[in-house]
């Protein structure tokens, strides 16, 4: 998973890896968080398999990207296996800088072929736009675990994301959480890979 600071990365890798301990799965984590407080880059390399021996991921070896951010997944393409899945949230926050102006910010078109070039199954999805929709982009990290979850080679129950996301989330914020994985999955059931 890739994506800038603030955008709950983190967070959807400690749930996903919840998820797939509860079914008795080993799993393997490690995060980066860099300048993650300035909107600096933020990944986190999560393993999961019935014996897993250590985090990090090869070049190359990733069976799938989970990008929340454009330009973040485009810098971590190399990572994904030939034929694994990319999903990119179609948000751009742009770095530094190309705020103060010194670079620009790649043309979407440049960004989605250089994953075309390593996987044919590179999905867009608009997930900035549809958690605001539901009342709060916060909830994206919980949105894109939800349209993950219609892909994931491991099948999770509802039930048992739904279960997850309320142990690592206050109260206060368990409905608007739980609409947005519903609706990331409810957007997912319609795209065919």
């Amino acid at each position: 998973m890739v994506g800038v600071g603030g955008q709950g990365i983190i967070l959807a890798s400690d749930i996903l890896g919840d998820t797939a301990l509860a079914m008795g799965l080993d799993v393997k984590k490690t995060d980066t968080l860099g300048m993650a407080q300035r909107g600096g880059s933020v990944t986190s390399h999560l393993r999961i398999a019935p014996v897993v021996y250590a985090p990090l991921i090869s070049p190359h070896g990733a069976d799938i990207l989970l990008a929340f951010e454009k330009l973040e997944a485009a810098r971590w393409v190399n990572y994904v296996r030939p034929g694994g899945l990319v999903i990119i949230n179609n948000h751009a926050i742009p770095p530094l800088s190309i705020s103060l102006g010194t670079q620009k910010y790649p043309a979407d078109k440049l960004i989605i072929e250089s994953f075309r070039q390593r996987t044919a199954k590179t999905l867009v999805v608009e997930g900035s736009k549809e958690t605001e929709r539901l009342g709060d982009v916060r909830a994206l990290n919980i949105f894109m675990l939800g349209y993950l979850s219609r892909f994931f080679p491991i099948k999770i129950s509802d039930d048992l994301w739904k279960k997850c996301i309320s142990e690592r989330l206050p109260a206060r914020i368990h409905d608007l959480n739980l609409r947005a994985f519903a609706r990331g999955k409810e957007v997912a059931a319609s795209v065919a890979i």
